[in-house]
């Protein structure tokens, strides 16, 4: 049975290694659909690969999804979000994806989520680019609550963090993207439980929201946790000027860029300060900060038709071209290569 109506009309899924037009945009005819009581599950066409997407309704909007694929080929999805996009919960077990965002000063303009990470959005009026790689097997929950779900709960300013206070009192407009680090133990349990629901009926609907709202309540006190611990552990400003300075001498010396040791006395500050002032204003380690560079410049670099893969290599520092290659589909999902081939999509 299919029905267009379970497809999201906003969304595009794009094959960009085909040869053709008509090969590249995938019709959703391709896919089959099966109902049973609360759910929707979308299988994929064999030309896409292997797996499926599940959906589960349960009360008043709130729906988890359970998506499992294995691709045949590097996947894109052009999604065009509208202004009554929801909370989602996103909690990548493989896989990962990359996503680019358009017309935003508010989210970053490119993230990738990772396995084993869990991430919050609401991301209203916005389009973005997702692209799902082929060399691993894509496994992730999320949970999507309309925003008006949690106007029950409110009681007062203070019931949630300051984020999620400014959504639900009015401001449907706030865009945010969080990454809120790994899935921890208690987390992949709940997420098992999800998987492997033993219910049915209307115990099943009852254990799956307890389920949906367990993982919200868990990333709203990661939400506060987070916040306690940045404010906690902040460095000063003569401090932090000395890990912009580190940050610029790694720009400039992309090519051959100098040890964590060599790097702290440089810039007159030791090796745990320098470290912990890398993840407090980039996110990252000082060495991740410098890959996330080097990639980025890349990605820019790939561009440019003429130059070939060995000689974006060694202009981002990296003087063999395997390991950059390597170091390239870690990032991005798709090797070199794949990724100037198809740049004109993006």
């Amino acid at each position: 049975m299919k029905d267009v109506n379970v497809f999201d009309p906003n969304t595009t899924i794009v094959l960009p290694n085909q040869p053709t037009t008509s090969r590249q945009i995938v019709d959703f005819d391709e896919f089959t659909v099966h109902f049973q009581d609360n759910e929707t599950i979308i299988n994929l066409p064999q030309r896409l690969g292997k797996g499926y997407n599940r959906s589960i309704q349960l009360r008043d909007g709130l729906t988890i999804e359970i998506i499992q694929v294995q691709l045949a080929e590097v996947m894109y999805l052009k999604r065009n979000h509208k202004k009554n996009f929801p909370l989602v919960a996103h909690f990548y077990l493989t896989g990962n994806s990359v996503v680019e965002t358009f017309k935003t000063k508010e989210i970053e303009p490119k993230y990738t989520e990772l396995a084993g990470r869990n991430y919050l959005y609401h991301l209203p009026n916005l389009s973005e680019l997702e692209q799902w790689p082929c060399d691993t097997e894509i496994k992730l929950v999320s949970v999507y609550a309309p925003v008006d779900y949690f106007s029950c709960f409110y009681q007062s300013e203070n019931f949630a963090p300051s984020l999620i206070n400014q959504l639900i009192t009015g401001d449907r407009d706030l865009k945010f993207h969080l990454s809120l680090g790994k899935n921890t133990l208690k987390v992949t349990e709940i997420l098992q439980q999800i998987y492997q629901c033993p219910y049915q009926g209307i115990i099943k609907q009852i254990y799956l929201e307890s389920k949906a709202l367990e993982l919200f309540a868990w990333q709203f006190n990661c939400m506060d946790a987070t916040k306690s611990e940045k404010k906690a552990s902040q460095l000063k400003k003569d401090d932090l000027e000395r890990v912009k300075y580190a940050q610029e001498i790694l720009v400039k010396q992309v090519l051959d860029p100098p040890s964590l040791a060599q790097l702290s006395r440089q810039v007159s500050l030791n090796e745990r300060k320098l470290k912990q002032g890398f993840r407090q204003l980039f996110g990252t380690t000082v060495f991740g900060y410098l890959y996330n560079y080097r990639m980025q410049q890349a990605q820019q670099l790939l561009a440019d038709n003429n130059l070939s893969v060995a000689q974006v290599a060694q202009r981002v520092g990296y003087t063999n071209p395997e390991a950059f290659c390597m170091a390239f589909r870690r990032k991005f999902g798709v090797s070199p290569k794949t990724h100037q081939k198809t740049i004109f999509y993006k």
